[in-house]
């Protein structure tokens, strides 16, 4: 057996992790494995997939990042390509990836992503490539699993950049609003800013109302707290209004939120008075090591994948619950985002401690 393993997308803490426990797993059945580099460009114009041996995942596990590179501009359904006058257009390349795993004599490839690499996946298993995915993504928006690897590594890196935070602030006497990544879903701002103790958390599940924010901030003013933590999604979008994007869509890219911190700040400044700051964290979010808890879902997650080819489940992702390791169909992964219950437990916990939810 020979199994291909490629990471996509956005790189998250767990990625060695997760490249670790497939090659193990896999060499331990004395399969073959090779590793794509930089998402599907080794399948398309080069370098070529290697073999992995043992030494070269040996003391990997702890390290961020991912050995073997990754992109998010890597769609071969959607291959950004310039033309002599330099005019870029998407193409299809998909058949040629397809090909390329065949001359391969790739039998699996195993895709560690998010909701955008494993619709990829799932496009070209109905194309005929067998596809196992493994979920990847510090948003942990994916449907089918109760978490993704690094989503617990950029909520502990959130937390505390939230809990340095306090003293500046208390100091003085500021509002200080921090921007955190998550896309369209408020996984991170809610478990960040709760485990932080924000006073304001604002999410895209919950479309917020500056007045609402503002009467929160005057209201801690008047009992004496002079200084507010005001933690917002990028993703996070007023009241009959729109979310911030950074950079629309063009051939071969994905839009880019970010810079909802500035507006909240500003608004803030004028309703209240108060000097207000921003901090958006962005990649700081990604970077470095996995907590432990990452770095053994990972592992799990890796040598799951390489089992659920064993066992002839293909076309599947492997999925972490209640009930430990399993797998969901493909299709049933990348079918919607997971996003935040607004009656979920968390946000009734944030609501009990007295924190605004903006609404």
């Amino acid at each position: 057996m020979r199994v291909g393993v490629s990471t996509g997308g956005g790189d998250a803490p767990g990625l060695n992790a997760a490249i670790r426990g497939v090659v193990l797993s896999a060499l331990h059945r004395d399969w073959e494995v090779l590793g794509i580099r930089r998402g599907f460009a080794s399948l398309l114009d080069g370098p070529e997939p290697t073999l992995f041996t043992r030494a070269d995942v040996r003391g990997i596990a702890h390290l961020g990042g991912t050995i073997l590179g990754t992109t998010n501009r890597g769609n071969p359904f959607r291959w950004a390509e310039t033309d002599a006058r330099g005019s870029t257009a998407e193409v299809d390349r998909s058949d040629e990836v397809i090909e390329k795993c065949r001359k391969l004599g790739m039998d699996v490839l195993i895709l560690v992503g998010g909701d955008g690499t494993l619709r990829i996946g799932l496009d070209l298993s109905r194309k005929g490539l067998h596809v196992v995915g493994i979920p990847k993504t510090i948003d942990n928006d994916l449907n089918g699993t109760a978490a993704s690897f690094g989503f617990d590594t950029a909520v502990s890196i959130a937390s505390e950049a939230i809990d340095r935070l306090h003293s500046t602030a208390e100091s003085h006497e500021r509002v200080m609003v921090v921007e955190v990544m998550g896309r369209n879903a408020g996984w991170i701002a809610l478990h960040a800013g709760l485990a932080g103790g924000a006073d304001v958390i604002l999410i895209p599940e919950i479309p917020f109302d500056l007045e609402s924010v503002g009467q929160k901030i005057q209201r801690r003013e008047r009992e004496g707290r002079r200084f507010s933590i005001v933690v917002v999604a990028e993703g996070a979008l007023p009241r009959g209004g729109s979310a911030v994007i950074r950079e629309a869509a063009g051939a071969g890219t994905v839009e880019r939120l970010g810079g909802i911190a500035e507006p909240v700040a500003r608004a803030i400044a004028e309703r209240t008075g108060k000097e207000t700051r921003t901090l958006t964290l962005g990649h700081l979010q990604r970077g470095g090591g996995p907590t432990t808890f990452d770095r053994l879902l990972a592992l799990r997650l890796g040598a799951a994948a390489v089992r659920a080819v064993a066992d002839g489940h293909l076309e599947t992702m492997v999925s972490f619950g209640t009930g430990g390791i399993s797998t969901v169909p493909l299709s049933q992964a990348v079918t919607g985002l997971r996003l935040v219950r607004p009656d979920s437990d968390t946000v009734t916990t944030a609501r009990e401690l007295g924190i605004s939810m903006g609404d």
